[in-house]
């Protein structure tokens, strides 16, 4: 029988992004939040008013809160290692958001400090075990229904770079290394392992010159995965919303497409004639596809929860959060050398 009792929680973090966790831990019903710490007080009397969480002064107040099992970290990236090494000092479990970490030293660090106190570590990517069109792809993929897979392209842009203001961590080249690669390109990273296994190396070029910050405006990378395959992922922060996938096959093709945020995924498949005949797109029936609350948001902090009250490791863990870090690190250099380079292997937690 599970174990249901609701976890004691803080966060750091709680306008922005940190409402839509908040709205996602309520959604659970596995964790009370009872402190809660922003530089936004607006954002504090929310919280307070929407969980009853009590604001506080600084984090160092936050982390000493009396009663807190685990940390909920919304705050932006470049505070993500210090905070989530900061937690496991106290002995509290950390749930936080993606990207894990900003450079491979504070990956390790991060890594070191969970072996050494022997917490959980959960990471805010999509739990894609429970995802229903991420379920539905790796059936397809597994089941051979596309054959063998040739290769696999990705891409994901947004707008979001035209609105980095000067002093944000998003301009900062030492602090989002790979720009979109590095703030969403870790989701298309992450979902990739999931189908394909661990990435071995990676060739990279980005360019710098489309903005005024000295982040990548561009990055386009060619992956090799373990297996053999061979594919691309292209990250973009200065051009209109999209984000899609093609998984070329020798019987078919998969292509996915997502809507903005919760405005739900199409899904088409298109089969190969050997006789060169075309054959249209069609429509691959998922349930739950468009689910508003959207299960693999939701079922990682169950998992993260049930990792705490019953052992184990959580889905996405730590290390599934390292892993994807690892392959945009390495593609920094890539683009920085000219050369092709080898992503660390990234070890259990």
């Amino acid at each position: 029988m599970s174990d249901t009792r609701k976890i004691t929680v803080a966060q750091v973090g709680v306008g922005g992004f940190g409402g839509e966790r908040r709205r996602r831990m309520r959604a659970t019903g596995l964790f009370d939040l009872v402190a809660c710490y922003d530089l936004n007080e607006k954002a504090m009397e929310q919280c307070r008013k929407q969980d009853g969480a009590r604001p506080v002064g600084s984090f160092e107040e936050l982390l000493a809160f009396d009663g807190v099992e685990a940390l909920v970290i919304s705050s932006g990236a470049k505070f993500h290692a210090e905070q989530i090494i900061a937690a496991a000092e106290r002995g509290l479990h950390v749930f936080t958001e993606k990207p894990l970490c900003s450079t491979p030293d504070e990956m390790r660090a991060i890594l070191e400090a969970q072996r050494e106190r022997r917490i959980v570590i959960g990471v805010g990517h999509t739990d894609h075990s429970s995802d229903p069109v991420s379920m539905k792809i790796k059936e397809i993929i597994d089941a051979g229904e596309l054959g063998r897979v040739a290769t696999v392209e990705k891409t994901t842009a947004h707008p979001g770079g035209w609105h980095i203001e000067p002093g944000d961590w998003r301009g900062d080249p030492e602090k989002n290394p790979g720009g979109m690669l590095f703030q969403c390109g870790v989701h298309a990273i992450h979902e990739l392992l999931y189908y394909f296994g661990p990435i071995a190396r990676v060739s990279a070029m980005m360019r710098y010159d489309v903005h005024t910050t000295q982040t990548a405006d561009v990055a386009c990378c060619i992956l090799e995965f373990a297996s053999g395959l061979v594919g691309t992922l292209n990250a973009y922060h200065v051009t209109p919303y999209r984000h899609t996938m093609s998984v070329f096959g020798t019987k078919a093709n998969l292509y996915r497409s997502d809507r903005y945020y919760h405005e739900g995924t199409t899904l088409l498949m298109q089969r190969t004639h050997l006789d060169n005949k075309h054959e249209p797109e069609v429509p691959v029936d998922v349930d739950g596809a468009d689910d508003p609350d959207g299960r693999g948001t939701l079922t990682g902090m169950e998992s993260f929860h049930r990792a705490v009250r019953e052992g184990g490791a959580p889905y996405p863990s730590v290390v599934d959060g390292a892993r994807a870090v690892a392959v945009v690190f390495a593609a920094e250099e890539s683009a920085r050398t000219g050369c092709a380079v080898e992503v660390p292997a990234v070890g259990e937690a």
